[in-house]
């Protein structure tokens, strides 16, 4: 069921990227790229979380490099990391506060944010990690697991938010390029 837990047929269950947060009106200081992005997907009920992982590393949409190049057909790189390096044992439970607690650090790492864009993260990012069932991040695999310029990245967060109720996942990755 791996396979087929978020992708039914074509088009089905990838329910859109909900979200692009730009955060450089929020930087303080010379690195101005930071963003967080989601993207949601649908799933049949009573699909265990460890299959949702394994189908989310194998869906279309995480051959994303996040450094602006998209989704790659070749699929080569996702994040700093080769993809093959990113499976679904790369993930870990996190609580949801404790996964709140990270990205406000990374948030205000350069000051207060304005208040449109606090109200941005609030509905977007906090909103789904609130309401989420279980919450997994992507632990840090090393830079042996870095592609040829997986460097790039000052910080990257990258979280699974698996809602039951809803029968939705979302990939939230927030990070500095």
């Amino acid at each position: 069921m791996a396979a087929t837990a978020l992708r039914g047929r074509p088009g089905d269950a990838y329910a859109a990227s909900p979200f692009r947060i730009n955060m450089r009106p929020s930087c303080h200081g010379p690195h101005g790229y930071r963003w967080v992005d989601g993207k949601s997907f649908r799933f049949p009920r009573n699909v265990p979380d460890g299959e949702l992982l394994a189908a989310l590393v194998a869906h279309e949409q995480f051959r994303d490099d996040y450094a602006g190049g998209g989704i790659d057909p070749e699929g080569i790189r996702h994040g700093p990391y080769w993809r093959g390096n990113v499976t679904a044992r790369a993930y870990e439970p996190i609580g949801n506060s404790e996964a709140l607690r990270t990205l406000r650090a990374w948030t205000d790492r350069h000051g207060s944010v304005p208040e449109s864009l606090e109200e941005a993260l609030a509905s977007a990012v906090c909103a789904v990690i609130d309401t989420a069932t279980h919450c997994y991040h992507l632990r840090d695999l090393g830079p042996r697991a870095f592609h040829d310029w997986g460097g790039v990245h000052m910080d990257f967060h990258e979280y699974v938010a698996v809602d039951h109720e809803r029968s939705l996942l979302t990939l939230l990755v927030a990070a500095d390029d």
